[in-house]
């Protein structure tokens, strides 16, 4: 009986474990990116490896007077 209860714990854990590893959706991450400032998860990952530093999702056009 407690070889049972030991395999279903065994069992429990693993599956815990691999919801705790698995990589969220790509909604998760825009809305995510969207609190840190971001329009989307590809715009973070950009600022966050490349040279964007994230200031192009605050400008505003001006439009140019002749």
């Amino acid at each position: 009986m407690m070889e049972k209860k030991r395999h279903a714990l065994r069992k429990l854990l693993e599956a815990v474990e691999h919801e705790l590893l698995k990589k969220p959706n790509r909604k998760t991450l825009d809305r995510l990116s969207l609190l840190a400032g971001f329009q989307d998860w590809e715009s973070f990952q950009e600022a966050l490896h490349g040279v964007d530093d994230g200031e192009s999702n605050y400008e505003v056009k001006r439009k140019e007077t002749p």
